[in-house]
């Protein structure tokens, strides 16, 4: 047995939530948003991380499967990135206009990605894919964008899985289609066709509730040939992918080159920025455009995101993690074989998603992931998950040390 399991209290952790229930809406909001839609374990409040741990308000430390939901690639405060972001911030952050990291960021995108001739910054993944479609349309003077259901690239009303807020005609200009299915692609650009600005995808279907699905490289190539055809830019939305996959671009090695392409997340290793790269064909329609932000120019999370960049190229960050990922997922199946419940890991090992056979009701991820994160392993039940170079073989072990102990915890439950 691994460390004894963690009491199910949480005294700071509940104060918090009390005092947050009178001065917060709903007590929390978002994804970040712990009860009800969590384990009843997980804490709600956070006080510090370091690497691949994170410790909540109670001072419990938790091997961290979320990396902050994606952002921290190379693990909470990497010296490499921390250097940089400091070296940056005695000189200035947020000031009157842009510092030479913003130009020095958009070559180092530009020298990255193959598909980009050009960098546009913001500071959340919304911005970025907000902004794409924008350009999108003002290149072509075209309204209408194309999208998979049900397909999350962002909380803005156009992409938003809640509606409550949002005018029903916002969306009348989206079209939809199942990911993976070149037929309703087809029948989808066929029933837009001469009006579509974009075609906007995930580098692979990444849902939330359900198995994840790695995409087809033929449907990948047929989007590319049906915006092509249509006169519309492909985007590819890497917000959560990027450098997790590939560095130069998620669909780079099945030769599918995008228009243009949102990152965010990990893209400074939890530094807030997004960015937007394109093709030169796109230049003019992002030129028109106006999008900006008072923090958007800042220069402390371009050194950081340069840090991270280069750092992630140099250790071949998506190979590191690809390597940990498949020792996790390898032990996480075979003890959930053992235990007479199997599970299923699904999407890309370095973001993986966790289900249950028989498990319609969530019943069996939900009480798993309560006791891993009772033995100090932050699991999701319903999300995918994400590895960072941090988690090393190692670390590894040791979360699956406590992960078998969690099985046992839930052995007697019945199902």
């Amino acid at each position: 047995m691994t460390d004894p399991i963690r009491p199910q209290a949480l005294p700071n952790d509940q104060a918090l939530r009390d005092r947050a229930a009178v001065v917060i809406p709903g007590g929390m909001y978002g994804h970040m948003k712990t009860e009800k839609a969590l384990p009843p374990s997980w804490p709600q409040f956070w006080s510090r991380s370091e690497g691949a741990y994170g410790w909540d308000v109670d001072d419990n430390r938790y091997i961290d499967f979320m990396c902050a939901w994606g952002p921290m690639v190379l693990g909470y405060r990497n010296p490499v990135v921390e250097s940089a972001a400091a070296k940056q911030a005695e000189s200035g952050d947020t000031i009157s206009g842009p510092s030479a990291r913003m130009v020095e960021l958009a070559e180092l995108m530009v020298e990255t990605a193959p598909h980009a001739d050009w960098a546009m910054f913001g500071k959340n993944g919304n911005d970025a894919t907000a902004a794409a479609i924008r350009i999108a349309r003002s290149a072509t003077g075209k309204a209408k964008f194309l999208k998979a259901t049900p397909a999350y690239h962002g909380a803005n009303d156009w992409f938003t899985p809640v509606l409550s807020g949002v005018p029903a005609d916002e969306r009348s200009n989206i079209g939809y289609f199942d990911y993976n299915s070149i037929a309703s692609l087809e029948a989808a650009v066929a029933e837009h066709s001469g009006d579509i600005a974009a075609i906007i995808l995930t580098p692979f279907q990444h849902d939330s509730f359900i198995p994840q699905e790695l995409v087809d490289p033929e449907f990948a190539r047929r989007a590319r040939e049906l915006a092509t055809a249509q006169g519309a830019a492909l985007i590819l939305d890497e917000v959560r992918t990027g450098l997790r996959l590939d560095i130069r671009g998620a669909w780079e090695s099945i030769g599918v080159r995008p228009d243009m392409t949102a990152y965010s997340k990990a893209i400074a290793n939890g530094y807030p920025i997004a960015v937007v790269v394109g093709a030169d064909s796109l230049r003019e329609g992002a030129t028109q455009v106006y999008v900006t932000g008072s923090f958007w120019y800042s220069a402390v999370p371009m050194a950081a995101a340069m840090a991270t960049i280069r750092h992630a190229t140099e250790i071949d960050a998506p190979s590191v993690m690809e390597a940990s990922g498949a020792r996790f997922k390898e032990g996480l199946e075979a003890q959930g074989a053992a235990a007479g419940l199997p599970l299923s890991i699904t999407g890309p090992v370095q973001m993986p998603h966790l289900s249950f056979a028989d498990d319609p009701e969530l019943k069996k991820v939900f009480a798993f992931t309560d006791a891993a994160v009772r033995r100090g392993v932050l699991l999701h039940p319903w999300h995918n998950m994400f590895l960072s170079t941090a988690h090393t073989p190692g670390i590894i072990d040791e979360a699956l040390g406590r992960t078998q102990d969690a099985f046992a915890d839930i052995a007697d439950l019945g199902f």
